[in-house]
């Protein structure tokens, strides 16, 4: 099966297209190599997998060509306790990041909406 397929079908990115990206940028290594799209998976695989939600380290448990409900998608892949908790702090530090970001006091003035749009490139 397919590297760009399973990640697809596991839930990793929403579409085929953005898995085989991830690979191209060698976002998905196995045994500390970068794979590529095309790369086929075996039931044993240990993938290290980068994505917006952090470092998954997985062992694949099974293969799926079809993309199917969240709880079907997490008995492709079994994801190691290590992994698990880094996640987890990295989530906590990003909480407790969040809370010295001061929030905007209120809408934007007139001129300041058109100091936005000038700063982004626009008319």
């Amino acid at each position: 099966m397919r590297m760009d397929k399973w990640l697809w079908a596991a839930r990793f990115y929403k579409t085929r297209g953005l898995a085989a990206k991830a690979c191209e940028l060698g976002r998905v290594l196995s045994k500390g190599q970068t794979v590529k799209a095309a790369r086929e998976v075996k039931v044993g695989d240990r993938l290290n997998i980068t994505t917006e939600g952090g470092v998954y380290d997985v062992d694949v448990l099974e293969l799926s060509e079809v993309r199917g409900p969240a709880p079907e998608a997490h008995k492709l892949f079994c994801e190691t306790d290590e992994s698990k908790a880094a996640r987890a702090r990295e989530a906590e530090i990003r909480r407790m990041n969040r809370e010295f970001t001061p929030a905007p006091v209120g809408r934007p003035s007139k001129k300041d909406r058109r100091r936005i749009i000038q700063f982004r490139g626009g008319r």
